[in-house]
């Protein structure tokens, strides 16, 4: 497995399952590592509990993992690495948080420059950078420069990420893309996937089946479009097929004998000639 600073390239053995069974992973489960710090006593992840006291993970709230400099995680355990960027110095004395701020951690443009020079993002290959928690314009901007970034990257997962507008982004590689449970309303805000083979869309808000014939030309053969108001739309199973000839499955079930269109139909029966 390689790293990069600020985040992981999984190896290939990690994306073995079925595509399905990485959806439902991924849909289900958001689960986060406790780290430990220097006396190795386990800091607890924050919960609903009611509670507004801060939480012993709180002094880390705003480090990406690679800046902890006592931890017991490896790398290999890492499921979602964070990338997200904290405030800034200014930012942080605004809110009242500058004891949050790490000590010494204080760098230029020029270091800010050669860090990320040092990053790997474009030679990933495997990558998760799910359950962000993106709330903030400057922790976006970062998150939309990583992915401007993974030029060569063939299987992507982007889950609840509060995703509204990729249409800036190119993925010319990518084969496989989770964007389940983000805010997406058209077809026409997803990245541009002339590779794409498995997409999955699954809880978001597309209402209208219109920008999905950008689709068309691409190899997509599965489709997942489950929790979408646009699941609920006549003929809907028809009408995708119809859109996408090439598409296998949709929302996890292979193409049906019922789901070919009229249209479709015409393709296959011979021409009839009525004899009087």
């Amino acid at each position: 497995m390689s790293e990069s600073s600020s985040g992981v390239n999984t190896s290939s053995n990690s994306f073995s399952k079925s595509y399905s069974s990485h959806c439902s992973d991924l849909s289900e489960t958001n689960a986060s590592l406790p780290v430990v710090s220097s006396k190795r006593r386990t800091l607890q992840q924050s919960c609903d509990s009611g509670i507004s006291s801060p939480l012993p993970c709180d002094v880390f709230k705003y480090l990406t993992w690679h800046k902890l400099k006592e931890h017991d995680v490896q790398g290999t355990q890492i499921r979602c690495p964070r990338v997200r960027e904290g405030p800034s110095q200014d930012e942080l004395v605004i809110r009242g948080e500058e004891h949050l701020s790490l000590k010494g951690a204080q760098v230029n443009d020029k270091e800010i420059w050669r860090q990320r020079l040092q990053e790997n993002w474009e030679n990933c290959v495997n990558i998760n950078l799910s359950y962000q928690d993106l709330g903030d314009p400057y922790q976006q901007n970062n998150f939309y420069r990583i992915l401007r970034r993974l030029i060569r990257v063939e299987r992507l997962w982007l889950v609840d990420n509060s995703l509204k507008d990729l249409s800036a982004i190119r993925l010319p590689r990518c084969i496989e893309l989770n964007l389940t449970k983000n805010h997406f309303t058209s077809f026409k805000q997803l990245p541009k996937l002339p590779a794409i083979q498995h997409l999955s869309l699954a809880e978001n808000n597309i209402e209208s089946l219109s920008g999905l014939a950008d689709l068309r030309n691409s190899p997509l053969e599965s489709l997942i479009l489950k929790s979408n108001p646009c699941e609920f739309l006549e003929d809907y199973r028809q009408r995708v097929f119809s859109i996408l000839p090439n598409l296998k499955t949709l929302d996890g079930i292979a193409k049906l004998p019922e789901d070919w269109s009229v249209t479709d139909e015409s393709h296959f029966l011979p021409s009839k000639c009525t004899i009087l």
